[in-house]
């Protein structure tokens, strides 16, 4: 049983979904491939924007959506993530690393300080500095890290992904597949799961 999880370290929502990943693996057995891509190439190929700009000046909708993510890490036993004040931060550097990182035996270890960094200590998270702090925190080499990011294989490795995800439906994150079933937003977490274990007869 495999869920695809098509993220980006700027989504808030999709840091939830992370951080209750590997306690669903545990209970269900199912494992879940982190395929990192590029939000802000997802909102541009698909005309989309972020829930900070579609719910601006939105009466109730944001209170709504804040009872919501309460309710999601109660469900799952979670602390919410910290507000950012640096949101919306580019994070094409750490989607560049993320994919780089998928080439050594540290990948979930660079997953773990990136959105660690990003959503519990909230860093500002587009700046190389406090990127080359976050990594040496985590005992991670920056170094070789920040050599991956400029790599022309890279970065048309995160393109590919990104229009390859985009292709499949995507239009924001978190998203998950299970196949080629789409599901997107945290909530649809517990569908995902249901159909991966329908589909293997689990």
């Amino acid at each position: 049983m495999k869920i695809e999880f098509h993220y980006d370290f700027g989504s808030p929502n999709a840091y939830l979904v992370h951080k209750v990943i590997p306690a669903m693996t545990q209970k269900t057995g199912i494992q879940f491939e982190y395929v990192p891509v590029l939000l802000g190439g997802v909102f541009k190929a698909t005309n989309n924007v972020s829930p900070a700009v579609s719910l601006q000046g939105i009466k109730n909708k944001p209170d709504y959506q804040r009872i919501e993510t309460r309710r999601f890490c109660e469900a799952y036993g979670i602390k919410p993530q910290v507000p950012n004040p640096h949101f919306p931060v580019n994070t094409l550097k750490m989607m560049r690393g993320a994919v780089f990182a998928q080439s050594t035996d540290y990948t979930m270890q660079y997953i773990n300080a990136m959105y660690s960094a990003m959503w519990e200590q909230a860093l500002k998270m587009d700046e190389d500095d406090v990127i080359a702090g976050a990594l040496e925190a985590a005992g991670l080499p920056s170094d070789s890290i920040f050599e991956g990011i400029t790599d022309p294989a890279v970065k048309q490795r995160l393109i590919e992904n990104t229009e390859g995800s985009v292709g499949r439906g995507t239009f924001g994150s978190p998203t998950l597949f299970v196949g080629e079933e789409i599901f997107f937003g945290k909530d649809k977490l517990r569908d995902a799961i249901e159909t991966a274990q329908q589909q293997s007869g689990a």
